[in-house]
């Protein structure tokens, strides 16, 4: 009787590797500061928008606010001791946050508290892009300001770390990419997913050749909680005083009255959000770009609708887009909902072998594979179970608490590991960012990466709201 082919000998030969605007601003351009090592100065980071991914941000580079460790502390469920144990063993980036801005009152003074003594409160952002003691900033903002905070930023000589999606509309993309060139700033688009360790693996092992030709790759949403519907809490008591509405909507392409739906959920709205396009497919298209490098989709053909939530939004709940890339010979899909819990994950299918790529990494092998055939045959393969699995390699079960919570943690947009420790993957991703700023190395979605993924979401977009096929022009660099 043959032997099954042994896994870690298989993985061995096929996939295996470890994973491994002042003077001061002039200073602190692209490639000037060697690091703390050298005695070089403390990084200065003004945190523009202080919601809750700006909060998520600032204690992702160790700056949590007061209240939320206090609350980890009271709380006893797994998930909130893991979270509080990875904060206080978090990596000090050598950062100090000297300026937070927000148009809602409340945040401002919660962002003040969690930065701690030395920081100055803004109201308005060019303020603090005028400050010489803001070296580089966070935004973290709707997406209607992103481009142009972004630009302003980056004449102004700060570097910039700028959330997803990079901008509101295609044609603010290259305003963004050329601002970014011409200023030299160091640029990160916040997709903390490429620092996640089964998304660097799935790299690994695809660029070994292990799928064969692939020709099919599938993405997914999955959410079915008001959380992961962009119905955010409202506070009960809002003083409309304590909100900077006119400012809010100054970058808006249409006016209109304020209401707290469209200030706290605005991701339901055309005028500061991109819908699913920008918000969640964005997230599996960079992943599926930093491990395949597909770059600009040819055509893009999207549908949906809002089928569950009639809250008065304006963006779908449902929503599927199929993108072509003929000049390599494959199609990608997305399929998002926001009515349903069930975990889909991603598949990246080849002729040999299929990789599964959900809360843990299977590897599937083709039963009519032309690569793996002899061995097929041969009994040293059977490819009704996977030849290979990873997982992050936690030691416990991780407690998760909603659909949109798994969502996150099985993309590792929530914890990653390194060197089989849980780790913050935002963490690493404002790493690599401040030490790009310091010279050492590069940042992983920089700008160009950063243009890809919001020509891609516009694209998506132009195809739902025009109800056509649309398609890139790479020459004119424009949607038609």
């Amino acid at each position: 009787m043959t032997a099954k082919l042994n896994r870690r000998n298989f993985i061995t030969g096929v996939a295996a590797a470890s994973l491994a605007g002042s003077s001061r601003n002039r200073e602190l351009k692209a490639g000037a500061i060697p690091g703390k090592q050298s005695g070089q100065p403390t990084i200065r980071i003004g945190v523009i928008g202080f919601g809750f991914r700006g909060e998520q941000l600032a204690r992702a580079a160790k700056f949590a606010h007061p209240d939320w460790i206090r609350k980890m502390e009271k709380n006893k469920n797994p998930s909130s001791r893991i979270a509080l144990e990875n904060y206080r063993n978090q990596e000090d980036l050598d950062v100090k946050i000297s300026g937070i801005c927000d148009l809602y009152d409340p945040r401002v003074e919660r962002g003040m508290e969690a930065a701690g003594n030395g920081a100055r409160a803004f109201k308005n952002y060019r303020d603090l892009l005028k400050s010489n003691d803001i070296d580089a900033v966070i935004i973290a903002t709707p997406d209607h300001w992103h481009a142009r905070m972004a630009i302003e930023a980056a004449q102004a000589g700060k570097h910039v770390y700028l959330e997803k999606c990079m901008t509101r509309t295609a044609e603010e993309a290259m305003q963004l990419r050329d601002a970014v060139k011409e200023s030299g700033i160091v640029f990160q688009l916040g997709h903390q997913g490429r620092q996640r360790d089964l998304n660097l693996k799935a790299k690994e092992i695809i660029g070994k050749g292990t799928l064969g030709k692939i020709s099919l790759i599938e993405t997914t949403t999955n959410r079915n909680d008001p959380a992961g519907a962009w119905i955010y809490p409202i506070p009960e008591k809002i003083d409309p005083g304590s909100i900077d509405w006119h400012q809010f909507q100054e970058a808006a392409p249409s006016q209109n009255p304020f209401t707290p739906e469209r200030f706290f959920r605005w991701r339901c709205y055309w005028d500061y959000g991109s819908g699913l396009a920008g918000d969640l497919l964005t997230h599996e298209y960079d992943a599926i770009n930093s491990i395949l490098d597909l770059g600009i989709p040819h055509s893009a053909s999207a549908s949906g609708g809002i089928y569950f939530y009639k809250d008065g939004r304006e963006v779908p709940d449902v929503f599927h887009v199929i993108y072509e890339y003929p000049q390599k010979d494959l199609t990608l899909t997305y399929s998002a909902t926001l009515s349903s819990g069930i975990s889909r994950g991603t598949l990246v299918m080849g002729h040999d072998a299929t990789l599964e790529l959900g809360r843990t990494l299977s590897l599937w092998v083709d039963k009519e594979s032309t690569l793996y055939r002899s061995r097929i045959e041969a009994g040293m393969i059977d490819p009704a179970s996977p030849i290979a699995r990873y997982t992050h390699g936690a030691k416990e079960v991780d407690a998760i608490s909603s659909p949109t919570s798994k969502y996150f943690a099985d993309r590792g947009l929530m914890y990653t590991y390194r060197d089989g420790t849980r780790v913050n993957p935002t963490t690493l991703h404002l790493k690599e960012w401040i030490e790009s700023i310091r010279g050492n190395g590069r940042t992983g979605c920089d700008i160009e990466q950063g243009f890809q993924e919001a020509i891609t979401a516009h694209m998506a977009t132009k195809s739902f709201l025009e109800e056509r096929q649309v398609h890139y022009d790479s020459v004119s660099e424009k949607i038609i």
